[in-house]
């Protein structure tokens, strides 16, 4: 399989990499948390202006016309950044959701909008009982007249609390925990009945406790009236875009954990120096290195139309990322010493986000098990 990077690719790796690496020091990055909504509006125009926010769209709507590679470019930079911008939940998920569910009028109103940096974006989907299950939705949606009331709570919105308007999955029937019967609405964030409270995640990121009660919602408001397998297909290609965000951190803390062991001075000499330091390293790049690959696999999986097959790949790569992640963060904190425990260190930001990312739409151990269950990562042989 051909990996090399066409010469547009190359020309985007550079185009974000000096972008990170301009604007992204973590130093700057507190500055940048500190504001008002906890992420900075003059770096969202930037991405505008290099067309990030336009990344996955159609370039006849005003996108870039990107795919996953594309995507696996853009995150594994952020994640070396430790972007706090709500990209993710923005163009990723709330444009994985907008080109899956959305129809050409639809993505024809908003997609120039959030090309433009004009509109952000949320996904309400994830419930305080659900935990990893999709299908698991309580809040409902009842049919009144021309228009669907909405009732029900969502929680650890990724960036509700400064999206205009958010995509709501309800019930509009079966049981709770029917795969059939789940409907997504697109909800306007000032709509009477809908209120959030946002907060910082462990992360440094926001989220927010979004409560729905009799939230009104005009017909042309519900997207897709069975909406789970298009739901199921965002969340595997937003996965695939973790995998590479957890990627590019874990290579930061790799870089910056070599830099520690040439600097850092110990009976007269670099703790580099020290053979079973230089094992813990190269161990550390091992993990790295699997990771990689496995987010790669993730990103030319990511969409694929067959459901079982990418969902193999997907739960694949997140098993592996999880425990590189996890490797990886505890040998940078651990080869660090005391420093690597303070807030005030990008070493444990990084572990926060890598853990984080593990954490979210199902940790190692959980598609670990969903894996098991769809016969492991290759094609059944018959």
């Amino acid at each position: 399989m051909d990996f090399d990077l066409t010469d547009d690719q190359r020309l985007l790796k550079e185009s974000v990499d000096r972008l990170i690496a301009d604007q992204y020091q973590f130093e700057q990055r507190k500055k940048y948390m500190a504001e008002p909504g906890g992420w900075s509006p003059s770096l969202w125009s930037q991405f505008t202006e290099l067309g990030l926010l336009g990344l996955p769209f159609e370039e006849t709507l005003g996108g870039f016309g990107g795919g996953a590679v594309e995507t696996m470019i853009v995150m594994e930079a952020f994640g070396r950044g430790l972007v706090l911008e709500p990209y993710f939940s923005t163009v990723i998920l709330g444009g994985g959701l907008l080109r899956r569910a959305g129809n050409a009028a639809l993505r024809g109103a908003l997609v120039p909008q959030v090309a433009a940096g004009k509109l952000k974006l949320a996904f309400a989907h994830v419930e305080r009982h659900s935990r990893y299950d999709l299908n698991d939705v309580a809040t409902t949606a009842k049919k009144q007249g021309g228009a669907w009331v909405l009732d029900g709570a969502k929680s650890v919105v990724l960036h509700g609390d400064s999206a205009d308007k958010l995509f709501v999955t309800a019930r509009i029937g079966g049981g709770t925990r029917d795969r059939a019967g789940i409907g997504l609405f697109l909800v306007d964030g000032a709509t009477p009945g809908l209120s959030r409270r946002g907060y910082p995640t462990v992360d440094g990121l926001r989220a927010a406790e979004v409560t729905l009660a009799g939230v009104r919602v005009g017909a042309d408001g519900l997207l897709d009236d069975d909406a789970l397998p298009a739901v199921e297909h965002a969340i595997d290609e937003a996965t695939a875009a973790l995998c590479a965000e957890a990627v590019g951190a874990m290579q930061a803390m790799h870089e910056t954990t070599l830099e520690y062991l040439k600097t850092r001075q110990q009976f007269g000499r670099p703790i580099g120096q020290f053979q079973v330091l230089q094992h813990r390293s190269v161990d550390m790049l091992v993990a790295l290195e699997q990771a990689r690959s496995m987010a790669m696999f993730a990103a030319v999986m990511a969409q694929e139309t067959d459901a079982r097959e990418r969902r193999r790949a997907i739960s694949a790569a997140k098993v592996q990322i999880g425990r590189s992640g996890r490797h990886v963060g505890q040998e940078a904190v651990q080869l660090h010493g005391g420093i690597g425990m303070t807030a005030e260190y990008k070493v444990g930001a990084y572990f926060k986000r890598v853990t984080m990312i593990d954490q979210l739409y199902g940790d190692a151990d959980k598609h670990l098990s969903l894996l098991a269950g769809l016969g492991g990562l290759f094609r059944d042989a018959a």
